[in-house]
Parts: C-alpha cells; sequence; structure tokens
C-alpha cells in the first residue's frame, strides 16, 4: 500500500489534473505538446546526456530495448497467424503491444520509486524508445516502402536526437557547456515531466470509450502489462546489468501503451479505435500491475 500512495498515486494525481482540464476546457493540445517536444524534452535530454557516465550499461540497454521490441512483434505475429488477422490487424496489435509509454508514464514513475539515478535511466531510456518508435512504429502503421522513408524522416525531425549527438559531442572532446547557458537549460528540464504528464492525462480524455473488441483488448492488455515485463526480466538475465538499470528497464517494459502511437494508427489507418482502446484501458489497469510490479522488485 505504500508503493502506491509514495509512488503511483503522485503520478496519477498529475495525470487526473491533465485529464480534467482537458474535460472542463477542452484545451488545444497540440501547441503544448509542440513546445514539449520542441524545447523542454530537448533541454532535459541534452542536460541527461551531458551529465551521465556513459559505459558499457548503455550498450547493455540498447541490446535490451531492441532484443524485447523483436520478441513482442514476434509474439504478435505468430498470434495474428494463429487467429487468421489480416496484416492490418496485426499492425494494430504490434503498435498497441510492443511500444511502451516509457516517457510521461514511466519516466516520473522511476523518479519517484528509484531517485534521480534511476530517473536518468529512464531518461536515456525514453531516448531510445523515441527512436524505435518513430522508426518501427511508422514502419508498421504506414507498412510498405513509403513507411521506411516517413520512419527515417520522422526519426531525423526528432529535436531530442540532436541534443544526444551535441550533448555526445561536448563529452567525447571534453569541452564544457557554458554554466550561464546550463541555467536556463536547467529550467526548462525541471519543467518536462510535469508538463508530459499533464499532457498525457489530456490525450487520455480525448480517447473515446464504447464498442471494445474485448478479445483483441485483452490480449493487447495482457501483453503489454504482463508478458513485456517477463520477456524484460529474461533478457535482463543475458547480460551483467547493474541491478538498478535492470529494475528500471522491467518496470518501464511494464508501462501501458504509448500514446504517441494512436496518432500514428490514426494517421495510417492501422486499426486506430483497437490501439486507442488498448492505451486506455492498459493505463487504467496499469494503476494496479505496476504497484504489484514495484513490490516485488524492492
Amino acid at each position: 500500500m505504500s508503493i502506491f500512495l509514495n509512488v503511483v498515486l503522485p503520478v496519477l494525481l498529475v495525470f487526473f489534473a491533465g485529464y480534467i482540464i482537458q474535460i472542463w476546457k477542452k484545451v488545444d493540445i497540440k501547441p503544448i505538446s509542440t513546445l514539449a517536444i520542441y524545447v523542454m524534452t530537448p533541454a532535459l535530454v541534452f542536460r541527461t546526456f551531458y551529465q551521465a557516465e556513459l559505459n558499457i550499461q548503455y550498450l547493455y540497454m540498447t541490446i535490451f530495448g531492441l532484443l524485447l521490441l523483436f520478441m513482442l512483434i514476434l509474439i504478435n505475429k505468430a498470434y495474428a497467424w494463429i487467429r487468421k488477422y489480416p496484416t492490418r490487424v496485426e499492425s494494430g496489435l504490434i503498435l498497441s503491444t510492443a511500444f511502451m509509454n516509457s516517457g510521461n508514464y514511466g519516466a516520473p514513475i522511476i523518479l519517484f520509486a528509484y531517485g534521480e539515478v534511476g530517473f536518468a535511466y529512464a531518461i536515456i531510456f525514453m531516448v531510445l524508445q523515441a527512436i524505435i518508435m518513430n522508426f518501427f512504429g511508422v514502419y508498421y502503421a504506414a507498412k510498405g516502402l513509403e513507411g521506411i522513408k516517413t520512419s527515417i524522416k520522422l526519426v531525423f525531425m526528432m529535436p531530442a536526437t540532436y541534443a544526444v549527438i551535441i550533448a555526445l559531442i561536448f563529452k567525447g572532446t571534453g569541452l564544457r557547456f557554458p554554466s550561464n547557458l546550463m541555467s536556463p537549460l536547467d529550467i526548462i528540464a525541471e519543467a518536462t515531466i510535469p508538463t508530459v504528464m499533464l499532457i498525457l492525462g489530456m490525450q487520455l480524455a480525448n480517447i473515446k470509450w464504447g464498442n471494445f473488441e474485448w478479445g483483441k483488448l485483452t490480449y493487447g492488455v495482457m501483453v503489454r502489462l504482463v508478458l513485456s515485463p517477463m520477456v524484460a526480466f529474461v533478457i535482463t538475465l543475458l547480460f551483467p546489468m547493474d541491478p538498478l538499470m535492470a529494475k528500471v528497464l522491467i518496470v518501464l517494459s511494464a508501462t501501458p501503451s504509448a500514446a504517441t502511437i494512436v496518432m500514428y494508427a490514426i494517421e495510417f489507418n492501422s486499426e486506430p479505435k483497437l490501439v486507442s482502446s488498448i492505451t486506455l484501458i492498459s493505463t487504467l489497469i496499469s494503476i494496479f500491475t505496476i504497484t504489484l510490479l514495484l513490490a516485488i522488485l524492492g
């Protein structure tokens, strides 16, 4: 109970604030989201990479992220083949189960549960996931050559990508980032997580209830919240990972479906109703599953 009260509940209250504001005022999310994507997140990402002591552990993290993605894709392909689902449904299931909300849901949970060290791991994994999601997510939403072209373009349109590159240049060359510029960067970075949490609450308020396909929905939620962290746990055993990083990765792998994926599903007409319903229900049920997982991991 203390884990729920001290870790999960504070995060939920921020989501709920965004949800209520959206229901009440019908706020245009687009400009807020643009600010978060192009100003706030790059500031947080740059600061995290600039201050982090990068080592072999982050190679393990990268391999972990790719292995988890490919394992979940294979599971979905096998399930779709057994159930004889068309390609469109297979893509919808992959979108809603292979891509987790490690950023505006997972990162604050990690911050409350494991502190600043765990949070640094979460932010770096968030960037990795964003790159994976922008490439593979768009590919499975669009399919075909056009999907690949759009995927590559989107990865290089991500401001966070360039924030990582600039931070690594500073670290690689031994140059010091000017302290008078770091101060405003710190202010912006500190505002990032609460802002993206509010945005998630607002996005959830825009998802429509009703007419759920309960068979596919149940499968999607089970894969995202139960099977994914189980696969993640097995993968962490393959590498000599830092114990804290392993816990962070397992918890992040158990977060609900990424809200960004809903936009891809809508844009490319890849089962948007199914993807949005799995995102909504997995977010609600994750209140209990994340609490349980944190209790198990300690």
